[in-house]
């Protein structure tokens, strides 16, 4: 260790100073060292990982020490803004398959970020943005009668619609009662409704239908509301555009998704905090209308 000759409060541990360039106009205060720094009790001590190994541990006190011993609960806690330069020098672990990469930071455990992202389209993540949507939108998961070293996968069905259903069994009523939020969520005007009997064949329509309830009848010459309700026995499916976002925009000019006309749907445009998915200037009537 020496002190500079041109500075009495620049510190140099090591050989070399890599600050100076004559005049010395490095500041007030600096701290040259040429090897790696342990602070606390690193996981990586004796030996090192990096040029700078932290730990939120401290390193055990002398028996002679009289001061308070060393706590945090940070390994580092920096006030201001970080820049980090990667150079190509550690393995990506996480790579699956194929290629070569480098991890720049590399996260075990949860992180907490209260601000925007900015990902850059880059890496694993993206390649689930294009998936999602170029392909059709999949779940994966173990099969859950074979077990390990098999898989079930299903996607999602697609259509030109922004739709929800509710789907269930009819028996001794002629009244479908719907969830009591499709009246905030669903166009009424944008239902439809599907019924196949059970057991014996029933001659079952449609009497009324609306975004609360759905009404049949056992014979379309009748207006009247059946009586005999022991007959009824069916299967049904009631489907329903949302109304509590805009409409899908279906077709549309452009190269990519980053051309969909509403921007709301690009984090690049809009920040998600910000989304509004009932954007006025987007509105309009829903893409399937059955009154």
């Amino acid at each position: 260790m020496n002190i500079s000759r041109f500075q009495t409060d620049k510190l140099i541990v090591g050989t070399n100073d890599v600050s100076y360039v004559a005049p010395d106009t490095s500041p007030t205060g600096s701290a040259i060292l040429n090897g790696p720094v342990l602070i606390g009790n690193p996981s990586a001590a004796p030996g090192y990982e990096g040029a700078l190994n932290v730990a939120s541990n401290a390193a055990s006190q002398n028996s002679l020490d009289t001061q308070p011993a060393y706590q945090s609960s940070l390994a580092i806690k920096a006030d201001g803004n970080l820049t980090v330069a990667g150079d190509g020098k550690t393995a990506n672990a996480l790579l699956i398959s194929g290629g070569s990469s480098v991890d720049t930071i590399s996260v075990i455990g949860d992180m907490t970020v209260s601000g925007s992202v900015d990902c850059g389209n880059k890496g694993r993540l993206a390649s689930r943005f294009a998936a999602a949507d170029a392909s059709p939108k999949p779940f994966d998961l173990v099969h859950p009668t074979k077990g390990e070293g098999h898989r079930l996968r299903y996607a999602c069905i697609e259509g030109p619609e922004v739709a929800v259903y509710c789907r269930g069994r009819l028996k001794e009523s002629n009244v479908i009662q719907l969830p009591d939020y499709w009246k905030d969520l669903v166009h009424e005007d944008s239902i439809t409704v599907q019924l196949q009997p059970i057991g014996s064949n029933q001659n079952l329509v449609i009497q009324e239908f609306n975004n609360e309830f759905i009404v049949i009848a056992e014979d379309s010459t009748n207006t009247d509301l059946i009586t005999d309700l022991s007959t009824i026995d069916c299967f049904y499916h009631v489907y329903g555009e949302r109304k509590d976002i805009n409409p899908l925009i279906v077709e549309y000019e452009g190269n990519s998704w980053e051309d969909y006309p509403d921007p709301n749907y690009d984090p690049n445009k809009v920040d998600s905090d910000k989304k509004n998915t009932k954007d006025p200037r987007f509105d309009g009537p829903p893409n399937t209308f059955t009154k």
